[in-house]
């Protein structure tokens, strides 16, 4: 009984670290993106790029306000694609890091001992 144990615990293992545990981590990498999306309000900043930044409707001003408003919502656009691409840079070394972590483990062991 315990032989058929240790026989299948490194099945086991393999099934679980380079099946379930990535289909875990995309799913919560993606509520982590879809999250940061909403909490610097990049979606609602496209939809609205051409609409003035304060809503500002006066004879005269409406140019200069939607003027003002791209350009403050350019600036803040990009600030938020910066943010966006460094945030999915440290979920894909998360992720590579994740799958190496058990041959480098093997790896360190074969060598030491």
């Amino acid at each position: 009984m315990l032989s058929f144990l240790l026989v299948k615990l490194p099945i086991s293992f393999f099934i679980f670290w380079f099946y379930e545990a990535p289909i875990g981590l995309f799913l919560y990498f993606g509520k982590v993106n879809k999250g940061f999306l909403r909490l610097v309000s990049l979606p609602i900043l496209i939809k609205t790029f051409f609409k003035p930044w304060k809503n500002e409707y006066r004879q005269g001003l409406v140019g200069f306000s939607m003027a003002m408003g791209m350009t403050i919502k350019s600036l803040v656009i990009i600030a938020d694609i910066f943010l966006f691409i460094m945030l999915l840079f440290l979920e894909l070394s998360v992720i590579v890091l994740f799958f190496i972590w058990p041959i480098y483990v093997v790896l360190l062991l074969m060598f030491v001992v």
